[in-house]
């Protein structure tokens, strides 16, 4: 008998001595983040920089496997974003994957804009900064082809650029939580309805959008993400590897950058409230975007889950391109969590691997 009450003692010492190491755990990560102390290195595979201007850098990353893949991969970021969501760390990095299954991966990343660059519209990224950029990745690898790989509004961008190039060399795209129907935009298109919503004005006063003004609106999507994230992680500060987790995709979350006016406001008349990427009737500076024109094979990959470009607007986009070749992947997540964290390391990772491998050649 004294035997199991000493038993007894002995395990609520062991729980109660557990509960202080985690709260001490607790205290010293919390001021960890609360200090901004040691924050987690993001974007750290290495590469160099091949190409610059103004803002923007094409990056070509150092292959990791004796034999690469003939045909490239370019990653094409959105403009509201900083590209290290594809490149998060060591282990949590979509472009390490990639260079270890033997790919030659490139990426633009768009950079922060400036004041003066509030007058960059969709037409200079298509028609100039794209082109220039390709052009650059066919010097560095000595071949014509190249695969497109685009997140989000830089999937809109892969797919602008195909439409007004029909013969670019573009070997195939990959599209990643791309939406191209705005109807299905849920309240991301009721926020901008044109009856209540004057973007000319906005644009016309501020110039570039701030970056607060896009945060905020992606969270009144979901407006209990932030407090639930906050409950999380309180009850997990004692564990290393999930505070590191957090830290980087809290990092990446609240560090978005100004959307440039002109482009903002192409995208909310011509997009948003005209849809004329789903219709097939944009133009940028009077050149026709004609995506039945694009004719190479198309990965659609979408997110259950995803409320920023939800499944009923980007189910859609096999519909306007006119590729023999193209196949919709819709998997469980969200719109981070498709192309970044444990969850896209076994799903969309090895599924684009995959499907590029038998494309690439």
């Amino acid at each position: 008998m004294a035997t199991a009450r000493q038993t007894d003692v002995s395990r609520l010492i062991d729980t109660a001595q557990q509960e202080v190491q985690k709260n001490r755990q607790r205290i010293e990560k919390g001021l960890d983040i609360l200090l901004a102390r040691e924050e987690p290195p993001v974007g750290v595979t290495p590469k160099d920089v091949i190409y610059s201007r103004g803002t923007l850098r094409l990056y070509h990353y150092r292959p990791m496997t004796d034999e690469v893949y003939r045909v490239p991969v370019v990653f094409i970021m959105s403009l509201v974003s900083k590209p290290f969501i594809l490149d998060l760390t060591f282990g949590q990095s979509f472009v390490q994957y990639m260079l270890a299954q033997g790919f030659d991966v490139f990426m633009v990343d768009w950079g922060i804009p400036r004041t003066e660059d509030t007058r960059l519209k969709l037409d200079d990224y298509v028609l100039d900064f794209m082109p220039r950029c390709f052009e650059e990745v066919q010097k560095a690898t000595g071949e014509d082809d190249y695969t497109i790989l685009g997140y989000c509004l830089g999937g809109q961008l892969a797919l602008m650029y195909g439409g007004v190039f029909p013969d670019a060399p573009i070997k195939n795209i990959v599209t990643a939580a791309t939406p191209v129907d705005m109807q299905g935009m849920g309240l991301f298109r009721h926020f901008s309805d044109q009856r209540w919503f004057d973007v000319d004005r906005l644009v016309d006063a501020i110039g570039n959008i701030p970056p607060d003004f896009m945060l905020r609106s992606f969270e009144l999507l979901r407006p209990m993400d932030r407090w639930m994230s906050y409950v999380r992680l309180l009850d997990n500060l004692w564990d290393p590897i999930f505070v590191m987790g957090y830290r980087i995709m809290y990092k990446w979350t609240n560090e978005q950058i100004p959307f440039p006016g002109e482009a903002y406001r192409q995208m909310i008349h011509e997009l948003m409230w005209e849809n004329k990427l789903l219709k097939n009737t944009m133009t940028l500076a009077d050149r026709r975007v004609d995506t039945k024109a694009i004719t190479c094979p198309v990965l659609n990959v979408m997110a259950e889950h995803d409320h920023i470009a939800p499944h009923a607007a980007t189910k859609p986009l096999l519909d306007i391109v006119g590729s023999e070749d193209k196949e919709d992947v819709l998997l469980k997540g969200g719109h981070v969590s498709l192309v970044a964290g444990k969850n896209a390391v076994g799903r969309l990772w090895p599924k684009v691997a995959d499907w590029l491998g038998e494309r690439s050649v």
